[in-house]
């Protein structure tokens, strides 16, 4: 870490002092003649509203009073004085500049960026660096404290010397400072996300009243309505309900290493991984892994960019104040990423990694409760948003693969599990309560009624030559799916007998299909895939790779590619099909109809709820030499494909880290059909409907549960 703690904590209030002085000067007059009016205008404008929060965050620092940063971090406790109406305009403070609209007018839209001319790239960066503050300063983070406010201060200055700085050296001062304090920045991310500790997160999620909303702001995240009403719902839930929704969520997750045989003995730590107003159940959640022997790590999400990835939030999370600002800001590391930067990056998290290898190897795995019932996002495609040059997307597909490799070195993905489950938050519209009641019902689904429907639509597939997936009406899906053929079909299975242990609910058979040979059309009238919506979006295959693409979104039909390009294919220029998979929940599908939610349903709950195909690596990456079994004891032999086995030999080109479902609904299916060697057919699916005999109870919109939970 770069200086002590004392020497943080003066180097903070020389830099706060200056930032004060700017408040009270004509800033204006600073700026050099050579710099043109209207952006010395922009300028003064901007600086302005930089010191205007900076001043809001050093008034939030102060109120949470000096133990902010104490060696061993803050106390909430200490917060405890804090009055309901002062927390809310705490809250408002933080979050005003990009809440409510307030995002079209400020210099972190690149729209208003463009007033700074040359500079607004680089400016509207440091503008959306400085917002992810608040978490730095309830966690007592004084580093990155430290480190953000120096770095305006620097770029500021280069705006008063003698003449008007040239673009590239106002970029030089950000990218140094990725590349200068990537160490610390790398090594603050890593052990929050794998080393316990009794930080903020622990503290309210464990000993706080849950019964005082007070609790939901000493996140320091954005609290909305939404997460209000969630908190104000979960304590309207009895002790029973809740131990219940938790035990479905744990007894899955450790259900997931005896499907997978992965040894639970020795493991110490899990990931837990919720939206803000989840906590009553989440402590529970938390008490279970205890109980078991697990000590939970929560980690907010990535705030700079240098730790985060487009648009993923992971972690103890709050809903986006902006999607549109999350969205113009997804390719930020354009103003610094290049090879010095990745090589200092990787270093770090060797480092890093070597340093925590004890912890690793005692780690079991993330726990991840996901939340849905935002509106259907459709972002505006904008002209001066920073983007990523040619050779920095193939710079950054080339990082995230041997940061994947890295990782893998030092935390296998067969030594460790996972579990994922969903549950609605209010935003899902006024028949909220009785929405979220039908979803425990559906991750409830019984194991054992569907264990064997499922293995007969297996059974049929699996001596198939091919799968052929059609579509219904205007839907333009004509997909054939090659299989393997067994060697010892009494002992082997092509698909995987999914229900309920990692990935709730229950309800698909899967495989890795074989590429060649496998080609067609894919259409989906419309699809919610990595937080974005995608119309009429059509993708067309040969040999198992993506060759053309399209979708609606855009009159300009190059900017649907683009589109395409960045958020499904992320920056490769082709990806193949990882997974072949047939969903099973009706209803869930007819819960989605009934209550017209399936664009707001998560892609956990979307891909049992009809065919689905995924772009990306394989559901078996980094696993393939871990032997994996259905409940019949069959082994699944269908776990890589002809990239996954460069793995030992050229591992570059092994995995494409990135996995995306691409759903087909069941009304938009015309048949899915068994094709065997002797040309003969078998229908599995027609009309939307299974008709493969023995199946049909699964088109019922009532099955059977595993108990009355809720």
């Amino acid at each position: 870490m770069t200086g002590d703690r004392a020497t943080l904590l003066e180097r903070l209030e020389l830099a706060r002092g200056r930032v004060m002085e700017l408040k009270n000067e004509d800033v204006g007059a600073m700026f050099p003649d050579q710099i043109p009016a209207e952006i010395r205008v922009a300028l003064t404008a901007y600086t302005e509203a930089v010191c205007d929060y900076l001043g809001s965050c050093f008034f939030v620092m102060d109120r949470l009073g000096e133990g902010l940063f104490r060696e061993e971090g803050p106390r909430v406790s200490d917060w405890s004085g804090i009055s309901p109406e002062e927390w809310k305009e705490i809250n408002h403070m933080l979050y005003q500049p990009l809440a409510d609209g307030a995002y079209e007018t400020s210099f972190a839209n690149p729209e208003q960026a463009a007033r700074l001319g040359t500079y607004g790239e680089v400016l509207s960066f440091l503008m959306a660096e400085l917002y992810s503050m608040p978490a730095y300063l309830f966690d007592g983070k004084l580093f990155m404290i430290v480190t953000l406010v120096e770095l305006f201060l620097e770029i500021f200055g280069k705006f008063t010397q003698d003449t008007a700085p040239a673009e590239a050296r106002v970029r030089e001062a950000a990218a140094f400072y990725a590349e200068d304090y990537a160490e610390e920045i790398v090594s603050l991310r890593l052990r929050d996300q794998f080393v316990p500790a009794g930080g903020v997160l622990y503290q309210i999620l464990m000993e706080e009243d849950l019964t005082d909303e007070r609790y939901l702001y000493k996140y320091g995240e954005y609290i909305s309505d939404t997460e209000l009403r969630l908190s104000r719902f979960m304590q309207t839930l009895s002790k029973e309900e809740i131990d219940s929704m938790a035990r479905t969520f744990t007894k899955g997750f450790r259900r997931g290493f005896e499907t997978m045989r992965i040894p639970f003995e020795g493991k110490e730590t899990v990931s837990l991984r919720y939206a803000i107003g989840q906590e009553r159940m989440m402590r529970r959640v938390a008490e279970q892994f205890q109980e078991m022997g697990l000590s939970p790590i929560m980690t907010r999400a990535a705030g700079s960019r240098l730790n985060r990835k487009g648009v993923v939030r992971q972690g103890v999370i709050s809903g986006p104040v902006c999607r549109q600002f999350e969205y113009d800001h997804r390719m930020d590391e354009a103003i610094f990423l290049g090879r010095r930067y990745m090589e200092r990056k990787l270093a770090a998290q060797k480092e890093v990694l070597e340093e925590l290898a004890p912890l690793l190897g005692k780690y079991a795995g993330p726990a991840l409760v996901e939340t849905f019932g935002e509106d259907t996002f459709l972002p505006e495609a904008k002209d001066g948003i920073i983007r990523l040059t040619e050779e920095q997307q193939a710079l950054s597909t080339e990082l995230t693969g041997l940061q994947s490799q890295l990782l893998e070195r030092y935390l296998p993905g067969k030594d460790y599990s996972f579990s994922i489950i969903a549950y609605p938050n209010p935003k899902i519209g006024d028949r909220f309560e009785e929405i979220f009641r039908e979803t425990v019902r559906i991750n409830t689904l019984s194991n054992e009624v569907y264990l064997p429907l499922q293995q007969k639509l297996i059974d049929v597939m699996d001596l198939a030559d091919h799968i052929l997936v059609e579509g219904a009406g205007d839907n333009r899906t004509r997909m054939k799916v090659t299989m393997r053929k067994l060697q010892d079909p009494e002992h082997e299975t092509q698909f995987e007998n999914c229900v309920a242990d990692v990935n709730i609910p229950l309800g698909e058979v899967f495989t890795s299909p074989v590429l060649e040979n496998t080609e067609g059309t894919l259409h989906v009238s419309g699809v919610y895939l990595n937080g974005y919506f995608f119309k009429d979006l059509e993708i067309t295959f040969r040999d198992g790779m993506v060759e053309e693409y399209r979708c609606g979104n855009y009159e300009d039909e190059e900017a649907g590619k683009r589109y395409i390009r960045e958020n499904i294919l992320f920056h490769h220029a082709s990806l193949p099909i990882g997974e072949f998979a047939i969903g099973t929940n009706v209803p869930a599908y007819r819960m989605a109809g009934r209550y017209d939610i399936l664009g707001k349903l998560p892609i956990l709950i979307v891909e049992k709820t009809g065919p689905h195909f995924a772009l990306g690596d394989t559901c078996y990456s980094h696993m393939e030499d871990t032997a994996v079994y259905n409940p019949d004891g069959k082994e699944i032999i269908s776990r890589e494909n002809r990239f996954s086995v460069l793995r030992d030999t050229e591992p570059e080109k092994a995995y494409f880290n990135c996995h995306t479902d691409i759903t087909i609904p069941y009304e938009e299916i015309g048949r899915i059909t068994a094709v065997y060697p002797d040309g003969s057919e078998k229908d599995l699916l027609r009309e939307g409907r299974f008709v493969l005999p023995g199946t049909e109870a699964l088109n019922a919109d009532q099955m059977n549960r595993t108990e009355d939970r809720i």
